[in-house]
């Protein structure tokens, strides 16, 4: 490989055995990066700040060349890009709510690469097209909604689905704006909870509405919005000549892994009128638990929801579903009948060209390692998974309770994988409580982050919530993760802290 170049692989004439050995050598570079990522010994970072890794690290160089490089040299790119990165996959990685690294829907992702194909139609597309439309009926399914009733489509994120969420509730009731504008529209609100993920607000200001048009709602102390203070809002913004229209539910808070009560919520939104969203995207694996899924009760009565296999059930990045409970309004929205590519007399069913529900026009294959995944583990295996997910969560809880140098931001068992504490160093455990221990407080979690980062043993996210200074946000969603992994992190964190 030191002398050959890129033109020398397929398609170049006698390039089979070249392209082969290349590949070879990659996956043996992947293989290595996977065994790694599985080793508690190995380093979940080795962390550089962003000017050494622009500057050059032992010859691995981020700018771009005019003449092509060897082989020889992408394949060190190769390794340098996964030694310098993140190992997301490693049992102490607790930093965010998408973790672990399963093999199965690498798998999936290698051959979607390999494959190279667009999901807008079924001419260019027709298994995975396919496989989407099985995946979202089964999903469907599990959320509680009849066979005749459910639509929806895979997107780049939770953000993008939640924002399909408000995009079709608006066209649901005010049809003329997708041609008129909300020049047209009376001056509409929606409704999210103070605990939900900042993509409502995102998504109102880029649809047009305005995030002051977003009405934030009170949670209780767990972090779950209080359905009298959601009625209470609705009411307000009647009488202030304002016209709610959707109502966004969250079943797994960011932070605190909440659920607001959907069946309460649901009530409030009949009676009004108002189309209920259910923000699943951190919640809608537990749906695949015997044990769990009564967590997410009354999300059968929801209009949309927004469910991110990619989070709980440690599906590859990205994978992420909007469902529809009214079937043909994402078709009814967005369709804009580009006739270069939707043809009406093409030689097969063209209601499989799905490609005109969608904001985008390319989109990429986010099912098939999905697909993979559910055939080798089964829905039990899903469930099994995500119970002991829980299992660790409900474990830190209780190693958290016993030691006298944390405390936990709130005494509540856990409902989800979320445990949220502060470490409290010897040198403020005297202190009474009130500002002056909160303000020496707010900054120990980032000092620790720190020192974490620069010895790369584990990761672990921190933030402050309202009134509550800087603390710990431990999540589990990597079955690989054990209870002595929980352990060195409690102690870790004390042995990082200890000083401060």
């Amino acid at each position: 490989m030191d002398f050959l170049k890129q033109s020398d692989l397929l398609p170049a004439s006698g390039g089979e055995e070249i392209t082969r050995e290349f590949l070879q050598e990659l996956v043996n570079i992947l293989l290595g990066f996977i065994h790694k990522s599985s080793q508690r010994s190995s380093k979940v970072l080795d962390f550089h700040h962003p000017h050494q890794l622009k500057d050059g690290l032992d010859g691995f160089n981020l700018e771009l060349p005019d003449q092509p490089e060897t082989l020889e040299q992408i394949l060190v790119d190769c390794r340098d890009t996964l030694k310098y990165g993140v190992r997301t996959g490693h049992p102490r990685f607790f930093n965010q709510l998408s973790s672990g690294l399963d093999v199965i829907g690498i798998a999936g992702e290698w051959l979607t690469s390999t494959a190279n194909t667009n999901m807008f139609t079924y001419e260019v597309s027709p298994v995975f097209v396919l496989m989407e439309e099985i995946l979202l009926k089964k999903m469907q399914s599990i959320v509680g909604w009849s066979d005749e009733e459910g639509d929806g489509i895979f997107s780049p994120g939770g953000t993008i689905s939640n924002l399909y969420s408000i995009q079709v509730a608006r066209y649901d009731f005010y049809p003329e704006v997708k041609t008129k504008g909300m020049g047209v529209l009376p001056q509409l609100v929606l409704f999210t909870s103070e605990h939900s993920h900042y993509s409502v607000k995102k998504s109102a200001a880029v649809l047009g509405m305005g995030s002051e048009n977003v009405v934030v709602v009170k949670c209780d102390e767990r972090g779950k919005m209080i359905p009298a203070e959601l009625e209470s809002s609705i009411v307000t913004a009647k009488e202030k000549g304002l016209v709610p229209f959707y109502v966004n539910a969250t079943a797994g808070t960011t932070v605190y892994g909440a659920f607001d009560p959907l069946g309460a919520i649901a009530d409030i939104c009949h009676r009004h009128q108002l189309w209920m969203h259910v923000d699943a995207a951190w919640g809608g694996g537990l749906l695949m638990s015997g044990r769990h899924r009564m967590k997410l009760q009354g999300i059968d009565r929801a209009s949309s929801v927004t469910w991110n296999p990619h989070k709980m059930m440690c599906v590859p990045l990205q994978c992420s579903a909007i469902l529809v409970k009214k079937r043909g309004l994402l078709q009814e929205c967005n369709q804009l009948g580009a006739e270069y590519l939707f043809q009406k007399d093409k030689p097969y069913d063209v209601s499989y060209d799905t490609g005109d529900k969608s904001i985008q026009c390319g989109r990429h294959v986010d099912v098939f390692k999905l697909w993979l995944m559910w055939k080798a583990k089964g829905s039990e295996g899903f469930g099994f998974q995500v119970n002991k997910c829980l299992e660790n969560a409900e474990y830190l809880f209780d190693q958290l309770q016993k030691r006298t140098d944390f405390e936990l931001v709130f005494r509540n068992k856990p409902e989800h994988s979320n445990v949220c504490f502060w470490y409290i160093p010897p040198s403020l455990r005297g202190l009474p409580p009130g500002p002056d221990r909160d303000a020496k407080l707010h900054l120990v979690a980032p000092q620790i982050k720190g020192r974490m980062m620069e010895k790369g043993s584990v990761l672990i996210g921190y933030q402050p919530l309202g009134a509550k200074v800087n603390f710990f946000r431990c999540v589990f969603s990597n079955p690989a993760t054990q209870h002595r992994d929980i352990d060195f992190l409690l102690d870790e964190i004390a042995r990082l802290g200890h000083d401060l």
